[in-house]
């Protein structure tokens, strides 16, 4: 009883009414959460109903707001619905974050996920994760305040510092998508909100949940909290939302409200670099490279050149373990997209490294183009 009248009394924000939204709102107002709140300015088209499966044939065209509100009613007419039918925006996220205690990201674009991350974390809200692609997904939860019981959760920025480069990701109507992940993952999202709401069980505050649908396996990744984070670590340099759009690389939106006068993490301009192609050639031809990784050691768990010596260290701990490099050996640096190891050659080549060069596309641009096989995240 005690766990229904919390659920009762929560009051649930979801990002998205569409591939996971659906499954999020249907088997929360099923569950008893009192007060759902959907963000979303979209319409229900026919080509998305086969994972979007709280809107019907007949909804096509209408709002998925009105059809969403509809069918959470059909389940529990109990529940209050509060419609947001906007895009989230840096200018509109905390105002619409401020009600409520849990907020759950059921979007599928990069600048939207960086900021529900950060707008959580600046209003003190747990961010309930999920995110798929083809046939993998993930899940955790972000932002997760300290309490009593635990100590503060990383964030997204901890795990993701940069988002990949534009249009290397593709969106799941780009990408395309099995229509059942969603429903799992968005599942697991909903479980991980009544975890969240009525206290029970071990929340995934540290630890990211990686699904493989095609081998139905579930891998998990222990998380830790980036004390370099530039919005949750120690020596915070972001304390408002900025522009997202130029943060992922994608360029100033006309008519967009997201002007910020912080500079945008971008790579250093006219570094030496060199291709996945060039790198994996070289390395056949046993040269005399060294590959540095400069990821973080979870990263570096889901995939890494190892078998090729790639040696790991970190880009917060470069600065004092540079003794540990030669400066006249053939350097290549890496990460995951390719921004963080720019920083680093950067670094480097100011420290009198002349033969540095930074990997293009990152560890990413490897899995694509080189080893297929390769996980990627």
């Amino acid at each position: 009883m005690q766990g229904q009248l919390k659920l009762k009394a929560a009051r649930v924000l979801c990002v998205g009414a569409g591939g996971l939204g659906s499954p999020l709102a249907m088997y929360l107002a099923a569950a008893g959460v009192g007060t759902l709140g959907i963000v979303d300015f979209d319409v229900v088209d026919a080509s998305n109903l086969h994972r979007q499966v709280i809107h019907f044939t007949q909804d096509v065209g209408r709002p998925k707001l009105a059809s969403a509100e509809e069918k959470v009613h059909g389940i529990n007419p109990n529940v209050t619905v509060r419609k947001f039918e906007t895009r989230l925006t840096s200018a509109n996220a905390l105002e619409i974050f401020k009600d409520f205690h849990v907020v759950v990201d059921g979007t599928d674009n990069f600048p939207t996920r960086y900021l529900i991350n950060d707008a959580c974390v600046l209003s003190g809200k747990p961010n309930v994760y999920g995110s798929i692609f083809r046939f993998e997904g993930q899940a955790s939860i972000f932002a997760a305040p300290k309490t009593t019981a635990q100590e503060a959760g990383p964030c997204y920025r901890c795990v993701y510092p940069e988002p990949p480069p534009p249009g290397m990701v593709p969106s799941c109507a780009e990408g395309g998508v099995l229509g059942i992940l969603p429903g799992l993952v968005g599942l697991i999202q909903a479980t991980e909100t009544i975890k969240l709401i009525t206290g029970l069980g071990e929340p995934l505050i540290g630890r990211l949940l990686l699904v493989d649908a095609l081998a139905m396996r579930f891998r998990e990744m222990k998380l830790r909290k980036n004390p370099d984070c530039p919005i949750c670590g120690t020596n915070r340099t972001i304390t408002k939302l900025i522009d997202y759009e130029r943060f992922c690389g994608l360029g100033a939106t006309a008519g967009r409200p997201e002007k910020s006068t912080e500079k945008p993490d971008t790579m250093p301009n006219a570094l030496p670099e060199m291709t996945v192609e060039e790198l994996k050639s070289k390395l056949d031809a046993k040269e005399n490279l060294f590959v540095l990784d400069v990821r973080e050691p979870h990263e570096y768990q889901i995939c890494n050149l190892g078998d090729y010596g790639a040696k790991l260290i970190p880009m917060g701990d470069v600065q004092k373990r540079q003794q540990e490099l030669d400066p006249e050996q053939h350097i290549v640096v890496h990460c995951r997209s390719g921004v963080r190891s720019a920083k680093v050659v950067d670094f480097l080549r100011q420290q009198g490294f002349e033969k540095v060069q930074n990997l293009a596309g990152g560890i990413l641009a490897w899995a694509d183009r080189i080893d297929k096989t390769m996980p990627k995240y």
